[in-house]
């Protein structure tokens, strides 16, 4: 068996979530630059989740997840995860965004399974709260440990792509590292280095 692990905003879904969300509301620009500053690993990342979702307080359920079902999604992203799955690897998104974003993705792109965080809604309408899976630098590294455990896969069969600071702690634990279209922090850490923005590069490595 092997492992394929890819992160959701700007890997399979080509834009960032609450970037999309935040043009609804005229705070994009704003948004844009704290997340920016988390994917450049000059700000905590379970802080930078804190100020983005308080930005999007009082936003409507309704509104959230009509955009998170519309959502762009990368340029070979199915063709990708299909032939993954083809050649036995089991794929799995980790995502420091939503539930909301990528359950309609998992069913879409045809992943396996998604790990991420969740929006708190009260009476149809976001609190600026948030918990999760996913809500820290080192989550991602922590999760992918465990599920290689789960499904005795070691490091040699396990794939991971990214493109931000806090894709670092997975690619500790996997012997392909895939930085796509990804800021230079992440490249430091990668033994791939993919550019273009077509996933289907990826199927050249493997």
């Amino acid at each position: 068996m092997k492992l394929a692990v890819f992160d959701f905003d700007s890997t399979l879904m080509d834009g960032e979530t609450l970037e999309f969300i935040a043009r609804e509301y005229n705070i994009e620009s704003l948004m844009k630059k704290i997340t920016q500053e988390a994917m450049e690993g000059k700000i905590d990342f379970f802080e930078s989740l804190i100020m983005r979702v308080e930005l999007l307080k009082g936003a409507k359920e309704e509104k959230i997840t009509d955009i998170c079902r519309n959502l762009p999604y990368t340029y070979g992203a199915k063709e990708t995860i299909k032939e993954l799955k083809a050649k036995g690897y089991t794929v799995v998104c980790f995502s420091g965004g939503y539930e909301t974003a990528t359950i309609p993705a998992q069913k879409n792109l045809g992943f396996d399974a998604q790990f991420s965080n969740i929006f708190h809604f009260k009476n149809g309408i976001l609190t600026g709260k948030l918990g999760g899976e996913m809500m820290f630098s080192d989550s991602k590294g922590k999760m992918i440990k465990r599920l290689q455990n789960i499904l005795n896969i070691n490091e040699e069969n396990t794939l991971t792509v990214g493109d931000g600071a806090n894709d670092i702690s997975m690619f500790n634990f996997a012997s392909k590292r895939v930085a796509f279209c990804a800021k230079p922090i992440l490249q430091k850490h990668a033994n791939i280095i993919i550019n273009n923005k077509n996933l289907t590069e990826i199927l050249n490595y493997v």
